[in-house]
């Protein structure tokens, strides 16, 4: 039998998979997950467990395992700062101004640095 060819509809995404799909709190999730990457990451280079970043730093283990587990619920983003700091990890955040949705010319003036 023969396949029906189906056309597909390719969009740019704006480099922020929360916003592409409308969630309020985009930004939030898209750095907490950027955060969450750097400081598991640092658990892998060093090949720690949770129970020994939890030694290490502090931080209980079930936090690590959580942002392993990209569950971010009761995880500030301060915390996941202050986490990133007892591994040794210094941060310099960065801002630029973004335009709003309705008046950005295209969506690639969509993006975020960190």
């Amino acid at each position: 039998m023969k396949e029906k060819e189906e056309k597909l509809e390719i969009m740019r995404g704006s480099g922020n998979i929360f916003r592409d799909f409308g969630h309020p709190d985009a930004e939030l999730r898209h750095l907490k997950c950027q955060l969450a990457a750097e400081i598991i990451g640092v658990l892998d280079d060093k090949t720690w467990s949770v129970r020994h970043a939890q030694k290490e730093t502090g931080f209980d283990a079930g936090d690590f395992s959580r942002i392993r587990n990209a569950d971010f619920r009761g995880i500030t983003l301060d915390k996941m700062v202050r986490m990133l700091e007892k591994l040794n990890l210094r941060m310099k955040p960065m801002f630029e101004k973004i335009p709003r949705r309705s008046e950005r010319k295209t969506n690639k003036d969509a993006h975020v640095l960190v």
